[in-house]
């Protein structure tokens, strides 16, 4: 059975494969040792244990220049095949490409051309950097953040926390379809995100400071359901001013200014590739925010 169970081996061994297809490609013991570095004695003790395990002669020594024999020939195509996929799969695992990941968090009107663009270009340059993106609300995404989740976050909220590398302004405002005309009726529609939401919240609690009736006439979990919403007509909605300006939507004017928010930039790291792909970040919301 010790016999058995090493003869299995020998024939699953890419050496001796690999020195088979050498002699055939070669025509003979001594070309094969230069092309794989050995010896013709190493290349044909290889051949050897290969035929061995095999039960069967693989090349016809006699012949000049060495012919694979009628069994060798079936095994060829065979060994060839196996010592692609394994040459294949060592490049494969040698190519450090996309091997680190740098989780972002952030919502998704702040997932741009520019920054896309620029996220696009640091990879260019680093290119076993994969980046693995998640949007959400800010606050969800700053808990998960602080509990180790994301490598950058990106969010908005009324101040930021003390560790935060950067921080914008972001002027908000009260919408409505551009096509509506007069007043809204009472109880007010309203535009929102889903519970939790920033937007959501400062809606709510402005209304019931003015003393309003209301009720949510739609909920929208992205960014752009909501503008289309409110540009369909829907209802009123608090909206960053930066992400309606390419939208039929105009302020509604029975509601006064809106004090902003600020998007704050977090990162765990402020040098490698974290700390370089967050000054990136950092560097188009500036401009946006500009």
């Amino acid at each position: 059975m010790t016999i058995m169970r090493n003869h299995n081996r020998d024939m699953l061994d890419l050496r001796l494969l690999r020195a088979f297809v050498a002699i055939v490609d070669c025509g003979g013991f001594t070309a094969a040792g230069a092309r794989l570095h050995a010896t013709q004695s190493t290349v044909s003790q290889q051949l050897a244990r290969l035929e061995q395990a095999l039960g069967r002669t693989l090349v016809d020594r006699a012949s000049r220049p060495v012919l694979p024999t009628p069994g060798g020939e079936r095994l060829l195509a065979h060994a060839r095949r196996l010592l692609a996929l394994h040459d294949e799969a060592e490049k494969l695992l040698a190519d450090p490409a996309g091997t680190a990941a740098i989780r972002i968090g952030l919502p998704d009107d702040l997932v741009t051309s520019a920054l896309s663009l620029e996220i696009a270009n640091f990879v260019a340059h680093h290119r076993e950097v994969r980046v693995d993106m998640t949007t959400g609300l800010s606050r969800n995404l700053l808990r998960r953040y602080r509990d180790g989740e994301f490598d950058i976050a990106l969010v908005k909220e009324p101040v930021a926390a003390a560790d935060a590398r950067a921080s914008f302004v972001e002027p908000l405002a009260w919408f409505q379809a551009r096509h509506h005309v007069g007043d809204w009726p009472a109880p007010l529609p309203l535009v929102a995100f889903p519970p939790g939401g920033l937007y959501r919240d400062r809606m709510i609690e402005r209304i019931q400071q003015r003393g309003c009736g209301w009720y949510i006439a739609f909920t929208g979990t992205s960014l752009g359901s909501v503008l289309s919403a409110v540009e369909a007509g829907l209802g009123v909605s608090i909206l960053p001013i930066s992400a309606t300006r390419q939208h039929a939507l105009v302020r509604a004017p029975q509601f006064p200014e809106e004090t902003p928010l600020v998007v704050s930039l977090y990162a765990w790291e402020a040098d490698g590739p974290v700390g370089a792909l967050a000054a990136r970040v950092r560097a188009v919301v500036s401009q946006r925010s500009g």
